[in-house]
């Protein structure tokens, strides 16, 4: 065997070209500059899609929010944290910034309320309610109270007292004016009081329908009215007051209120 049979380069693998590490890394450096080059076209052929600008500025306006509420909370951590310092510890010292003085508020003072004592209005005089008219029979005795009697005839007025004395006052002794009307005052008095009574007659008086008597003080006394059936166009009126009260002012009215004939405060006529 040919001892130098075994060094043929072309019988021997490992000298062949196309297995020479240089030829083969070179090889690679190419394919991929091919492969590079091939991706570069591909890519510059990609056309690109809009840009999302709204999301992205919805995006960035969430995220800004968030960092200022975060920071707002943080904020009002920091001066209620100092509050609590500066009011619970008057004399520690913090690392925390302290916030300046603050303004008291102003000091709220109730409104001075003025009490007005209410004004007493006077209590007006109320009239009292006279009774009606009484109709009576020539004659009739009427009980006029503590002891005294009235009674009326065509001739006048009538009266008598405890005592069994009788008066009378005439109305045809031509001392009676029937042409205008008026009234007459009697009065006799006792330890028990003051009994009066008098005529009223003229034109109106058929109207009549209260009589009042005022005494001391501007009391109202109420006197009792009669008259006879057919009206003659005269009556007769009586009262009683309080012991001492012989001096009285008389008034008479109609029905309506309207003054027909008054006396003033006087001494009884008899």
């Amino acid at each position: 065997m040919n001892p130098e049979a075994g060094t043929d380069p072309e019988a021997d693998p490992d000298t062949d070209p196309d297995t020479d590490p240089d030829t083969e890394t070179e090889a690679d450096r190419i394919r991929e500059a091919f492969i590079r080059e091939a991706f570069v076209r591909e890519a510059l052929d990609v056309t690109p899609g809009p840009v999302p600008l709204a999301a992205v500025r919805r995006a960035g306006l969430a995220r800004r929010r968030r960092r200022t509420a975060t920071f707002s909370a943080l904020s009002v951590l920091v001066v209620a944290t100092a509050s609590a310092v500066v009011v619970g510890v008057p004399h520690a010292r913090s690392s925390l910034p302290v916030p300046g003085p603050v303004a008291a508020p102003p000091s709220v003072v109730a409104p001075r309320v003025t009490t007005t004592a209410p004004t007493t209005a006077p209590t007006p005089t109320r009239t009292p309610i006279a009774p009606p008219v009484r109709t009576v029979r020539p004659g009739e005795r009427v009980d006029a109270g503590k002891g005294w009697k009235v009674w009326l005839t065509a001739e006048g007025k009538h009266w008598v007292g405890s005592d069994g004395y009788e008066n009378f006052r005439s109305v045809t002794d031509g001392n009676v004016d029937t042409t205008k009307p008026d009234v007459t005052h009697q009065s006799e008095g006792t330890a028990a009081g003051v009994f009066h009574s008098g005529l009223y007659y003229g034109i109106g008086t058929r109207t009549a329908g209260r009589l009042e008597l005022t005494g001391a003080g501007g009391r109202k006394t109420l006197a009792t009215l009669l008259e006879l059936p057919d009206r003659p166009g005269w009556g007769v009126w009586y009262a009683h007051t309080g012991p001492g009260e012989g001096e009285v002012g008389v008034a008479l009215y109609d029905r309506a209120g309207k003054l027909l004939a008054d006396l003033p405060r006087l001494t009884a006529d008899g």
